[in-house]
């Protein structure tokens, strides 16, 4: 059964996910990748106020393409969520609660998701011209002189994804890698 999902994303909700269950998310989301983490993290670490509440938001590891005429946005796949691994804890430990990308996460990560309770979500990657079509809106809120890798505050009707790594740790990329050696043993 697919779970319809409002942000912003609380802890109650977050609670209720578990690996494996299919959401469509509504509401607003945020996009950032390697570039635009690095800066969140040093304006984190100068004390600097971040261009957007943290609290309870997600972040989707994309870098749309160009929109093309009449667009919204460009393709708007995922990307390898392992690249932001390294700035992901410290965003956590400060209230976000999602992530949706692609890609498995380190064992930092993981251990970060179960503490804060939080969720990380996979889309689909070559899906990115249909996912794009669940993009109402996008509006670049900081870095624009990453390009695509801005910070863009997205709102979102029924984005696919489904959810990767729950709030007790449990890894659906695990899971499903072990029942595969399981099933080929025999």
């Amino acid at each position: 059964m697919t779970k319809k999902i409002t942000t912003p994303l609380d802890k109650a909700t977050i609670i209720k996910l578990k690996a494996g269950d299919e959401v469509l998310l509504s509401g607003v989301i945020y996009t950032s990748r390697d570039a635009g983490h690095k800066r969140m993290i040093e304006q984190m670490e100068r004390g600097e106020a971040l261009p957007f509440n943290i609290r309870d938001a997600i972040i989707y590891y994309v870098g749309p393409s160009p929109k093309k005429p009449g667009e919204i946005i460009g393709s708007a796949g995922p990307t390898t969520s392992y690249r932001m691994d390294a700035y992901t804890p410290k965003l956590l430990d400060s209230g976000l609660s999602g992530m949706i990308g692609k890609g498995d996460r380190n064992d930092v990560v993981i251990q970060s998701i179960i503490k804060n309770k939080a969720v990380y979500f996979a889309a689909v990657g070559g899906a990115a011209a249909l996912i794009a079509d669940r993009i109402v809106s996008s509006e670049i809120i900081a870095y624009d002189d990453l390009g695509t890798e801005a910070l863009r505050r997205l709102i979102v009707k029924d984005f696919p994804c489904i959810v990767v790594i729950d709030h007790e740790g449990r890894n659906l990329y695990k899971s499903e890698k072990e029942k595969y050696r399981v099933t080929n043993k025999q």
